[in-house]
């Protein structure tokens, strides 16, 4: 941090963006001055303003008086009048994942990139390495539910934090550690829709490893695999395959509930693992997380420990009891927003509540994404009961000729699914609920854009 200590006032263009408010928050908890400007005033924006930043709604020139550095996430447009000030004014302007870079320095740092399962695996490692009594600094593209927040500066010496692909950003990372969960074709956009281009931004991102450090990544993902071979640094391999460093055996699931072994062939020592969350993917996130934790020589009863006492993170899977109409039902929000994503959750679902209706609200995250995988997410929005589609979430995208919510209710009814509308008012969607009730054991919010802001609303108001 002695690098950039003549940087005192430091303004976060975008600041409500899960990955920049932790960022903020780390910075103000180590005395940086910190200001910020976002559309929407959340929760969270409160919290870090009542900490002691200084937050406004809604972007303009002003807000920047004062400031030596403008941060801003990948959301934001160059015509921001706040970046166009700061231009104007010779201010230095960095990606949200540059300024995460420069508090690497000087930590053991550990970053979790993948397609999939990067929140959740920077979270589990996080809770592993507080378990063990290490104080870890850790920043998470979203909220750890055991503690309610998505960053925190521990006294210890290692830093966790995840590597986001989705702009290319993570290339600035120089983590020590680098954990891959898997890598699929999301994003593609920002590759100009070239799968080749964003593997090679991966091998960009391991090669940032030190010669001192390794990798841990995914042993049953192939695109992982091809990447790891341009790489020559240490591979540390977890998965089901023979070959894997430490390989995932024996997984059962009853209830919601999981166990599995994880067996350390090197050593040939097998480790029994308890989980509370289902799914076969969170498995595969425990395994990576604890393959880094026994790397770097915790003691196996913390580990055990911290996987089982995971209680997940927010809008991943989050549960919570709701009451339509004098009926009880299971509310599921989660944050997935691709047909991979979307599934995992499903089979996550059926595997807990084997034989409740489930009704999924789901709103589209971009044009670009729901245009390239149009097919895939038809098929599995077709394994839903019943099925509540709101409008494309465009994350300033223009809108593409033909691709809407409205087409894809059309091709879903085509292959003979009924129970399946569009809704475009988010305020109609409590009647559509109250209509559907009979039909509704278990209730899912699920994508990425404002339809959090609907489950807020069926949650406080059904």
């Amino acid at each position: 941090m002695k690098k950039f200590e003549k940087v005192k006032n430091i303004h976060f263009v975008g600041i409500g963006g899960a990955g920049m408010i932790g960022i903020a928050k780390v910075l103000l908890q180590k005395g940086y001055s910190i200001s910020g400007s976002d559309l929407n005033f959340s929760n969270d924006l409160i919290r870090l303003q009542n900490d002691g930043a200084k937050v406004y709604e809604g972007h303009a020139k002003e807000n920047i008086t004062g400031a030596d550095l403008l941060v801003i996430s990948s959301a934001i447009s160059e015509n921001n009048p706040e970046i166009i000030q700061a231009r104007e004014q010779q201010i230095t302007i960095i990606p949200r994942a540059e300024m995460l870079g420069s508090i690497m320095i000087g930590y053991e740092s550990i970053a979790v990139a993948g397609s999939h399962g990067k929140t959740t695996t920077t979270s589990m490692i996080a809770k592993i390495f507080s378990q063990a009594d290490l104080s870890p600094t850790y920043v998470v593209g979203g909220k750890i539910l055991s503690t309610d927040e998505n960053s925190d500066l521990g006294k210890g010496k290692y830093l966790v934090a995840e590597a986001d692909e989705s702009d290319g950003t993570f290339i600035h990372l120089q983590p020590d550690v680098a954990l891959v969960t898997n890598i699929d074709d999301d994003h593609l956009a920002h590759y100009n829709n070239i799968f080749e281009n964003l593997l090679d931004s991966f091998v960009a991102f391991l090669e940032n490893i030190p010669f001192w450090g390794y990798m841990v990544i995914n042993g049953d993902d192939e695109d992982v695999l091809k990447v790891s071979e341009r790489i020559s640094r240490k591979k540390v391999t977890f998965g089901e395959t023979e070959n894997c460093n430490y390989k995932i055996t024996d997984v059962r699931s009853l209830n919601g509930n999981q166990s599995f072994n994880i067996l350390d062939v090197r050593k040939n020592h097998s480790y029994k693992f308890s989980l509370n969350i289902p799914g076969k993917h969170n498995v595969f996130n425990a395994a990576g997380s604890i393959a880094v934790a026994l790397e770097e020589g915790i003691k196996i009863d913390a580990i055990q420990k911290a996987i089982s006492e995971f209680s997940g993170v927010g809008r991943r899977y989050e549960k919570h009891k709701i009451n339509i109409s004098s009926k009880d039902i299971v509310l599921i929000d989660d944050y997935g927003h691709h047909p991979i994503e979307i599934n995992a959750n499903l089979s996550a679902i059926k595997e807990e509540y084997p034989y409740k209706k489930v009704c999924m609200i789901f709103q589209p995250h971009r044009y670009t994404r729901t245009e390239q995988l149009f097919d895939d997410f038809v098929k599995v929005l077709s394994q839903v009961d019943s099925l509540i589609l709101l409008d494309i979430y465009s994350a300033s995208e223009k809108p593409i000729d033909g691709i809407n919510s409205q087409t894809i209710v059309r091709k879903i009814k085509e292959k003979g699914h009924e129970d399946v509308i569009h809704v475009a008012d988010h305020d109609e969607i409590i009647d559509a609920l109250h209509s559907k009730k009979d039909n509704i054991d278990i209730l899912v919010t699920q994508g990425a854009g404002s339809i959090s802001k609907v489950c807020d609303t069926i949650i406080n108001d059904v």
